[in-house]
């Protein structure tokens, strides 16, 4: 097997690749409906679109992954080893994208969780943080 894609091999993985939806964030959401907690998806008029609104709290989570947000020490996080002049520009906007957003949730009254795709391992553990953030 190659070690590298073709072009059209490239663009269909990343065709793939969902903004919303996604299998981190799934568990999250059944875990929060499981602690008896009911949400919003996707709030647009909210700074950074936050995976999951809890309105009557103030509280929002976030559900990055380990790649496109760059966690810290983090496996799932590698760098890329092509185009970096394309890949690493990218994933450091996304990074300040990401603070700003924070930055804008919490000056507008919102508490924010930030939930990592490598921690959505355990679903016992992400809803014991769930449980921490909401009830706290």
């Amino acid at each position: 097997m190659p070690d590298r894609l073709s072009r059209e091999e490239r663009s269909a993985h990343m065709r793939r690749i969902r903004k919303a939806n996604t299998n981190p964030e799934l568990i999250v959401r059944r875990a929060a409906h499981r602690l008896g907690y009911r949400f919003r998806l996707h709030r647009q008029d909210l700074p950074g679109t936050p995976d999951l609104v809890f309105p009557r709290l103030r509280k929002v989570i976030l559900v990055h992954g380990c790649f496109w947000h760059q966690h810290d020490a983090c496996r799932l996080a590698r760098k890329p080893k092509s185009r970096l002049d394309y890949w690493l520009p990218k994933l450091r906007r996304n990074t300040e994208r990401d603070m700003e957003a924070t930055a804008m949730l919490k000056r507008l009254g919102w508490d924010v969780l930030v939930l990592w795709e490598c921690e959505t391992a355990s679903s016992d553990a992400i809803a014991i943080r769930i449980y921490s953030f909401l009830t706290g």
